[in-house]
């Protein structure tokens, strides 16, 4: 590799998660631990190492005011800080479990994202106010029912398949399918929202996604070479899939989702002064929208990106075990 960093990797130039991860094809081989370390560490990561944004990109004084806005992104980086704690466990699992050295490095590097996005969630809230000796149990506390009702179902999901198992592939398309896949374009809407209100909280997203995109792409290629040599793993994978899309069903996300947008759309109107005419997406004004647009729209992506991704790997029929029209 040489001293430049590769587009989908370089801050300035990498794509947004939704294009990234609909349009570009990553393999475990090409992102190895040195592609790793001269890329992310030393590119996407580079004066962003610690906080996960530049030192420029400060936290407004009105984010650290009490309030329904500062109360929306505490949720927000609350849970998903806990919840990237529980990514980096389970992809020990992974690692463990990796079947060769491509697949072992990739899934350590993915391992070592996720622990870095909780921390950079976490640090935040400290710049948010938090004292640093009260964040664990305000993370803890605020947390409690989230873990328990969300993400520990979930992980029990992942777990037992590729430790309990032994199926390697099928936690892969746990963790492409069904939790990033689902999660990710929460985390685009997430960069967007925050871009006026708070810089600092965006740039976090930002980096995040960048690594979601490759996290996406080599999952998605790890599935398609496995079909590709053994397409008697398909039933298995429609399973699992089946499997995935009855818990997410079973799961109150949505209520979670609604209670943040709740607050958020609080907040927003109360510093409609400093968004303006700020635009969520082409053509909409984020004052202009509501949490249940918000929410609609980001499952919207969040099937479009579901479409894309499986008919690249090949497995259309999967379209309506997840209830998608292809």
């Amino acid at each position: 590799m040489t001293g430049t960093v590769p587009r989908e990797a370089d801050w300035d130039q990498a794509p947004t998660l939704l294009d990234g991860a609909m349009n570009l094809n990553l393999t475990a081989q090409q992102c190895h631990l040195g592609y790793w370390f001269a890329a992310v560490a030393q590119g996407t990561l580079r004066g962003r190492a610690e906080t996960g944004h530049a030192p420029q990109a400060v936290t407004p004084e009105h984010m650290r005011r009490p309030g329904p806005l500062r109360d929306a992104l505490m949720m927000e980086l609350g849970y998903r800080s806990v919840a990237e704690e529980k990514a980096t466990r389970i992809l020990a699992h992974y690692v463990a479990q990796a079947p060769d050295i491509p697949e072992l490095e990739f899934y350590t590097t993915q391992l070592v994202d996720e622990a870095r996005h909780s921390m950079v969630f976490r640090n935040h809230l400290v710049e948010l106010g938090v004292p640093q000796d009260e964040l664990t149990k305000t993370i803890a506390e605020m947390s409690h029912d989230y873990t328990r009702e969300i993400l520990e179902p979930v992980e029990e999901f992942a777990v037992r398949t590729v430790r309990d198992e032994g199926d390697f592939i099928g936690g892969v398309a746990i963790f492409t399918i069904v939790i990033e896949g689902v999660l990710a374009p929460a985390a685009e809407l997430s960069e967007r929202k925050w871009q006026v209100l708070d810089p600092a909280a965006s740039e976090i997203a930002r980096g995040a996604s960048i690594d979601e995109i490759r996290h996406l792409s080599v999952g998605s290629s790890i599935l398609k070479d496995h079909l590709a040599r053994h397409p008697e793993y398909r039933p298995r994978l429609l399973e699992i899939l089946r499997l995935g899309r009855q818990l997410w069903e079973q799961l109150p996300e949505e209520a979670y989702i609604m209670r943040r947008e709740e607050l958020f759309q609080e907040g927003l109107a109360q510093h409609a002064d400093l968004v303006g005419d700020y635009e969520v997406w082409p053509g909409r004004r984020l004052l202009d929208t509501t949490g249940a647009e918000r929410y609609a729209t980001a499952e919207k992506w969040t099937d479009e990106m579901a479409v894309v991704r499986l008919r690249y790997m090949g497995v259309p029929e999967a379209l309506p075990v997840l209830g998608l029209a292809g």
